[in-house]
């Protein structure tokens, strides 16, 4: 039997009754992560976030000056997003985006891109970048080596396993198979997110494979409140820490 693959498993649906807690509770994106994006790029670009979310990392580009689209196939995602000035929020997929072809200045998918067909996507934004136009992935991954990261991944474990997107691994590879762009960058910077009890359990409940409902859900909370407690510091607070990975790519002109 063929395995299903992650844009096979409802990416445009599941964060329907997540996106609150998504909205308040995922990680922010540092600013030297920003600065792969716009580097170069001169006044005002225009940057076609994809898989924009709640904006996290859209608000962030626009913050910087850019013109950000940010593109998002879940409506109560869009309906959760901060506004900004320097953000339009549109309906749309990474595989058919609507904008006009060579628009953007750059792309970037935080904490998306694997929820997408990357073959179809990697053509559409080929389509809609300038020639030499940046592409940017980037992903806050929690780091192995952090005890809060250990116990939050642990409580998410016992109450429902490992899914797929969790257990992820990117091969870079795939962004520069089809000749449309170059081989990517990696680049890779410290990040951590001050979280209270509050947070701590809001940032799994964002989680779109962690239960939020009956027993299941109960069970995680009383988890995630005793290892909060337990690791918390004086000021009833814990830091978990992420590795933030940065892909950069170019696109190539006339491989179309």
């Amino acid at each position: 039997m063929r395995e299903e693959r992650l844009h096979e498993m409802n990416p445009t649906g599941r964060f329907t009754d997540r996106a609150v807690d998504y909205a308040k509770h995922r990680p922010s994106y540092p600013a030297q992560a920003v600065d792969l994006v716009m580097r170069g790029l001169g006044s005002q670009p225009l940057v076609a976030d994809i898989g924009a979310g709640t904006g996290i990392f859209a608000r962030l580009v626009a913050e910087r000056g850019a013109r950000v689209i940010g593109i998002e196939p879940n409506a109560a995602m869009l309906g959760a997003a901060d506004r900004h000035d320097g953000v339009e929020y549109r309906l749309g997929r990474a595989e058919a985006t609507g904008m006009p072809p060579s628009s953007a200045d750059a792309v970037t998918c935080a904490q998306a891109f694997h929820w997408f067909d990357a073959e179809a996507a990697l053509v559409e934004f080929h389509r809609i970048l300038r020639p030499h136009g940046r592409l940017a992935l980037i992903w806050n991954d929690r780091d192995p080596s952090d005890p809060v990261a250990s116990a939050y991944r642990e409580a998410i474990r016992a109450v429902g396993g490992v899914h797929p997107s969790e257990a992820r691994a990117f091969d870079p590879s795939v962004v520069s198979a089809g000749g449309l762009f170059s081989p990517p960058a990696l680049h890779e910077l410290g990040h951590e997110q001050t979280l209270n009890e509050e947070g701590f359990i809001g940032r799994a409940m964002s989680a779109s494979y962690a239960p939020n409902t009956g027993e299941s859900a109960q069970e995680l909370k009383r988890r995630l409140r005793d290892a909060h407690r337990r690791l918390k510091d004086e000021d009833g607070l814990v830091r978990m820490r992420y590795i933030t990975r940065v892909y950069t790519a170019e696109s190539v002109p006339g491989s179309a």
